[in-house]
């Protein structure tokens, strides 16, 4: 299998970040390692609709991650644009700093991470910061506002 990206906007909620920053900060995630990736940024219908579908969870998820496995890695990741939206707003950041940090969490996942125990969540969060500090963002899992909006600095 070839390695390749793939970016698909089912949703036309306003805040969408371009496709640019999209393929921009899967690459930063996957840091050199091959993959087949799929994002798909989503409504909450269909988010709701795969999380339930696939998940037995019946709400919409800010992003889901579909690892397939294989070598190169193949997985789907799928992020809500509505929730994205919801969570940026109440948690203070700004929605670009917000689909770049679901971006990066779900790449992680589909390359093989996971934040099942503490260990685990350590190992992925301390990941997530250093790549998006490498972006320029904010540590996501900060909790005062300004380190949690770059604009805000």
């Amino acid at each position: 299998m070839k390695s390749g990206i793939n970016v698909q906007l089912a949703s036309r909620v306003a805040g969408i970040p371009p496709r640019r920053d999209l393929f921009r900060w899967i690459r930063a995630a996957c840091d050199c390692v091959p993959a087949q990736l799929t994002l798909r940024v989503v409504n909450a219908s269909e988010a709701r609709a795969l999380n339930r579908n696939y998940r037995a969870r019946d709400y919409a998820p800010n992003v889901l991650t579909f690892a397939y496995g294989g070598d190169p890695p193949a997985a789907d990741v799928v992020i809500c644009a509505q929730v994205a939206a919801q969570e940026a707003r109440e948690q203070g950041k700004t929605r670009e700093a917000h689909y770049a940090h679901l971006t990066v969490h779900g790449v992680l996942h589909a390359l093989g991470m996971d934040h099942r125990t503490l260990r685990e969540a350590r190992v992925m969060e301390g990941r997530e910061t250093a790549i998006l500090r490498a972006l320029g963002f904010a540590d996501p899992y900060r909790s005062d506002r300004s380190a949690q909006n770059p604009a805000a600095r």
